[in-house]
């Protein structure tokens, strides 16, 4: 298979056993041709390989996927692109002042757009049919954010007049979403969390034609609530309507959706893998709470497998639910083991 075949099959994925082998061959051509992926592997295989613990044959194994992940702080400070594939863009993660941020280099931004663009049509139909209003502050003032350039990417592709990006501009959104609802056109609100709460808090709203969309991030603008809590301001302001989530971050090319109860489901090309808090080398059974590994072999130029700081848990039919996000007590393993890389 060539690098070509590969970009072009991993979005005709049927079954899993098509995952398993692009699987295969990005985990292999990431160890070919990814320095730091490879150093990774070659760190595990060298320093841990003579504790049985870790041996294949003891490893505890629940999926058909059993790969090493890279923990996701390595895009705070290395550079995951090989040279012969230059950036043609590096999304940057938010971040309150003094904190060392990620930063994701792109080498192939059609290979974005397409991710971005099917994983949506895959559970929505196409962005045509839609309004995309996106309430995005914070995220539209500061450079490199890939939310922004995938909600401009889908306001340019919606072809509606009426789609934009609100910062806070209130009043105005909501003067356009009351017209949209009384024209009952299908629109998408795409918010940051702490905006869609100060609307909610300040519009009581009736929408019958609008899906609210939350892509996370409230980066200390507001109380920390569980994502319950928010979904529940959200439905008092909202109309008592289903809240949709995005789970994206910088340092992947795809994204899964929910369409309420925070069940999110991915497109074919993703993967959640669950592993356990405090051994990251073990994988939990499903249904169980861990920390969220993700395969996103769209990510082919920088790194498709990736462990985060993320904790969830998957169901049987691949659904995944996520719960919160480790602190510093709770990381364990791989992450103390960075600095030695």
């Amino acid at each position: 298979m060539t690098l070509s075949d590969y970009k072009k099959a991993i979005f005709t994925i049927k079954s899993n056993a098509d995952f398993k082998e692009l699987a295969n061959f990005a985990y292999q051509y990431q160890r070919n041709y990814n320095p730091i992926f490879a150093e990774w592997v070659s760190y595990f295989k060298e320093n841990l390989s003579h504790n049985t613990r870790f041996k294949p044959s003891v490893m505890r194994k629940v999926t058909d996927f059993d790969y090493h992940f890279l923990p996701i702080q390595f895009f705070k400070n290395k550079h995951l692109v090989k040279d012969h594939f230059p950036s043609k863009t590096i999304f940057t993660s938010s971040g309150t002042t003094g904190q060392i941020t990620s930063q994701h280099s792109v080498a192939n931004l059609s290979l974005y757009e397409k991710s971005c663009i099917l994983s949506f049509e895959k559970f929505y139909g196409s962005i045509t049919n839609y309004v995309i209003l996106a309430l995005l502050p914070a995220y539209l003032e500061r450079k490199g954010s890939s939310l922004v350039y995938m909600a401009d990417k889908f306001i340019k592709l919606s072809g509606k007049e009426a789609s934009g990006f609100y910062l806070n501009n209130y009043k105005e959104l909501i003067d356009k979403i009351t017209v949209l609802e009384n024209l009952q056109q299908k629109s998408i609100l795409l918010g940051v969390s702490f905006a869609l709460w100060d609307l909610a808090e300040q519009y009581n709203l009736n929408l019958q034609h609008t899906i609210v969309m939350e892509t996370g991030g409230m980066k200390g603008r507001r109380k920390e609530v569980t994502k319950g809590e928010l979904h529940s301001i959200f439905q008092k302001g909202f109309g008592n309507i289903p809240i949709h989530s995005e789970y994206g971050m910088t340092e992947l090319l795809s994204q899964a959706y929910s369409k309420g109860n925070n069940i999110f489901e991915c497109p074919p090309w993703m993967k959640i893998i669950i592993r356990d808090i405090n051994d990251p080398f073990k994988q939990v059974n499903l249904g169980e709470t861990g920390a969220i590994n993700i395969i996103d072999l769209a990510n082919i130029h920088s790194c498709c497998f990736i462990a985060t700081d993320d904790i969830g848990k998957v169901y049987p039919n691949g659904s995944f639910e996520v719960l919160g996000r480790m602190d510093n007590s709770d990381i364990r393993g791989c992450n103390l083991m960075i600095q030695d890389v």
